[in-house]
Parts: C-alpha cells; structure tokens; sequence
C-alpha cells in the first residue's frame, strides 16, 4: 500500500494540537510500519527527522498554499499511484479531484457547537467546507467517541465511516524530581508559592474565569498560602482575565506567566500540586493527559470527552457549578493523602495511552479504507 499524508501542520501549526497529533502519528507511523511506502508532503524544515528508506518528502512552500492543494497534490498523488492519502488538519486543503482513497480527521466540531468562541473568518470557512469534507472522504479520523458522536449528530453519514483513534501525551511528559523542577521555576519564573496551574489556550470554552473565581473563595481556607498559575501567551485585547483577578482582589493570587516554551511544561506540571481543566467543550483535552502523565492530580470537567481522557485518575466537576469546583480545589489542597492517592491512579490511568497505540489504530483505519469498496 502507498499511502500519502499531508504533514505540512507539523511545522504549519507547530505548539498547537493539530501540530502535535501529525508529526507524532506520522513519526510513529514510520517506526512501525516496515510494509507500506509513505510519501509526505512537507512544509518548512527539520524533514531530516523522519527521513525512513520507506518515506519520500516532498518539499512545499509556505506560500501559494492552494496551487499545492489544488492541483500540485491531485495530480502528484495519480502520478505516484497513491492507494491512500491522509489528511490530519481536520481536511484542511481537502481536494475533490484527487482520486485515491481519502482520509480526514477531524479533531471537533467546535465552529457547530460553540460558534461563538472560534473568530468569524475560521467559522464561515469551518462551516463552508466541513460538509463537502466529510461527504467526500472515505474514512473519518476522530480523537473521542464523544467527537465521533458529535459528528454523527450533524452529519447523516454510516457510522462505520467514522474510527476513534485516542491521542496520547509526548514523552517528555513524565514523573521529575520535584525540587529541581521548583528551585528551577522559581528562578526562571518566580513562583515561590505552592501553586494550582492551568494552561491550555485562553478560548471562552476553555473557561478559565471560573477556575480564578472558584480559587478566590477557597484560597484563604487553604493550610498553606497557594498561587493560581496561568501559563499561555495570554493575548485578549480587553484583558478580561486580569480584570476579574483585579475585581476579585486576587491580583498577587493569581500568575499569568505569558509565553513559556514548551520544554518548560514538564516542570511546571511536575511542580504544582493539583492541575484543573474546567473547559466547557473538548474534541479530547490533551493537557489533563501531560499533568497525569506527570503524576499530577487532575481537577477536569465532567463534559464532552475530558471524561474519556481523565476516567477514574482526577476529579470531574460541573464546569458550569463554581461551588464544585472550589470544593474539588479545597479538599484536594487540604488533604496530601488525596493528592497522593490521585497521583497514582493518574499514572496507571494515563499508561492506557500511546503515540504508538494511536499509531496502530490509524495503520488499521488505512487497511480497512484501502480494502472497502470503490471512492467516494
């Protein structure tokens, strides 16, 4: 089988999720599959690190983005006589005239279920080409059977058109020593205080307002002077995260550290005693996974499918209940015997995932594709 895969995201959307989940699948791919050939089309640099004697890159530009989709991939992929090609970036660059076997995944549907929260010029061109995406494909990748469930509801489509493949959290993710990881944050950051983190993204879903808001009515009951930490390179015009901590007096509280690198979260995860995920909406909610990879007690919502990911190693809580989620955060900060017993059932729980597995589900989304009947 020649299968082809459009990996231009992992430089494209390098940091964000779409970014991560290609170039760990593809690279995982590789390392796996000895049979099939590859052909990747590849934008940007570092194409070094997944050279294989089964993998042919082809270089693309960053400019003139829809000549490649357009016309440069279909008529590339006939020539090559691709058997498969996959497109990770929830079908962006999606062609009709390509005539192999297609795959897409589609990571949510966020634009149809909470337009609100995504800018207008992404909404209109989501809602546009999702449908001609989906109808058009052979198969359909998704990260969650509560995204594929979604999919389902707003797409008449054969339910075996539709495989879940669970994402997983990289490597670096791991259990550290914990005082080289505080003696190093409070140099590199100034966190001296115990603290609660968040991060993962500053979208309204993400619902960071009323974790600050729970923490202002628990913080001065706790055994010990705690921060809330916020790390993200928080770019809001109106600041209205700063502004609630300002309202709330809670501005030596609560730390917004803006942007960190990414080889830094490991610490971070590492150091806080408890990490909360209060989002409203997720395809799948891979922050919760790194903190338990971590060995951190996890604080997520009960909606959407945080609760495939976080299952019995955290605390689900109503992200729409603020008492909830002050009682979660006050009893987990209250008692180590809890955190200590979170800990361990968040490692055990997070072992159920792996780049590897997510490698091997895919292999076997391209065999059931390729063998099914004629394109769509």
């Amino acid at each position: 089988m020649k299968i082809a895969i459009d990996a231009r995201g992992i430089n494209l959307y390098s940091g964000t999720g779409i970014g991560t989940y290609t170039e760990n699948v593809l690279k995982n791919l590789l390392n796996i599959d000895v049979v099939n050939d590859y052909h990747v089309f590849w934008s940007g640099n570092n194409y070094e690190s997944i050279k294989k004697d089964n993998c042919k890159v082809v270089m693309t530009s960053k400019k003139h983005q829809r000549f490649f989709e357009d016309y440069y991939f279909p008529e590339n992929i006939t020539k090559e006589n691709i058997d498969v090609y996959h497109m990770p970036q929830n079908g962006i660059g999606f062609s009709q005239e390509i005539t192999c076997k297609k795959i897409v995944t589609i990571h949510d549907l966020i634009p149809y279920v909470m337009p609100e929260t995504v800018g207008k010029g992404y909404l209109l061109k989501f809602l546009k080409e999702m449908p001609i995406i989906i109808g058009g494909s052979d198969g359909i990748i998704t990260v969650s059977e509560f995204s594929k469930r979604d999919i389902l509801k707003f797409f008449p489509i054969d339910e075996r058109k539709v495989f879940v493949t669970p994402l997983a959290a990289d490597k670096k993710y791991m259990p550290l020593d914990k005082c080289h990881c505080k003696n190093f944050l409070e140099k590199a950051y100034n966190l001296a205080n115990p603290f609660i983190l968040y991060l993962g993204g500053f979208s309204e879903r993400k619902n960071i307002s009323s974790a600050i808001i729970a923490f202002s009515k628990v913080y001065k009951d706790l055994n010990k002077k705690y921060d809330l930490v916020i790390v993200g390179d928080y770019k809001d015009p109106d600041q209205k995260l700063v502004k609630l901590t300002n309202e709330l007096k809670m501005e030596s509280n609560v730390i917004f550290t803006g942007y960190v690198p990414e080889d830094h979260l490991p610490l971070f995860y590492n150091c806080c005693d408890t990490f909360i995920y209060p989002s409203y909406y997720e395809g799948f909610g891979l922050p919760p996974l790194e903190a338990m990879n971590c060995g951190t007690p996890v604080i997520a919502s009960s909606l959407t499918s945080i609760p495939e990911v976080v299952g019995d190693g955290g605390i689900l809580i109503n992200p729409y209940d603020i008492s909830e989620i002050s009682n979660a955060i006050g009893n987990l900060l209250s008692y180590e015997s809890l955190r200590t017993e979170l800990s361990s059932k968040a490692l055990i729980r997070a072992k159920e995932f792996s780049w590897q597995n997510t490698a091997r589900s895919t292999l076997k989304v391209y065999d059931s594709i390729h063998n099914s009947g004629s394109t769509s």
